[in-house]
């Protein structure tokens, strides 16, 4: 089901359909929003310690009792890398720190998805579910991974995580022209 936007944003007047660069958008009657579209940015951890990877067991729906990596969504104005080692340190009590951006997933749909994985270092702690979110956590090695019921997608980062042929997009500390506020990963 599309639902389409009825209000703009910006100044609560309402929206009608126009055409904006060719494509027919929701855009305001009275100032110049324009509603580009219902968006949702994922995030995701790959953290292995010891040849073995970092799973939680879902405790809700969607997936409910699959194993999957840790990770979730990102707040409006928490910048991703912070998203990534918040939902890892809430999710199941481990504290690791970002080293590279190795996976996307795109999945257009009504709400579209950008899903981005994350290569992390294990810092401390050990695996602990929230009995929220998740019911179950701990690092696994790929045989262990054999006799589990692992959610298809996180089959596929399982393979990034150890068989990735590259280093990904490293987190930029330093840029050669300041951009405050910016999350830039770069090779």
């Amino acid at each position: 089901m599309q639902m389409d936007a009825k209000f703009c944003m910006a100044c609560g007047h309402e929206l009608e359909t126009r055409d904006v660069d060719g494509t027919m958008r929701r855009a305001c009657t009275s100032c110049s929003f324009v509603h580009w579209g219902n968006y949702s940015i994922g995030v995701g951890a790959l953290v292995v310690k010891e040849d073995k990877i970092l799973l939680v067991r879902r405790a809700q729906e969607p997936g409910k009792g699959k194993w999957t990596n840790p990770g979730g969504y990102i707040e409006q104005m928490e910048a991703i890398q912070d998203t990534i080692q918040r939902e890892v340190l809430e999710e199941c009590g481990v504290q690791a720190i970002v080293k590279n951006v190795v996976a996307l997933r795109d999945q257009p749909r009504s709400i579209h998805n950008l899903y981005v994985a994350f290569e992390m270092e294990y810092v401390s702690g050990e695996p602990v579910p929230d009995h929220v979110e998740v019911d179950a956590a701990g690092f696994f090695t790929l045989q262990e991974l054999e006799s589990m019921d692992v959610a298809s997608f996180t089959q596929w980062l399982v393979d990034v995580a150890f068989h990735g042929r590259s280093e990904g997009l490293r987190l930029d500390l330093s840029p050669v022209v300041p951009l405050a506020g910016y999350g830039l990963f770069r090779v």
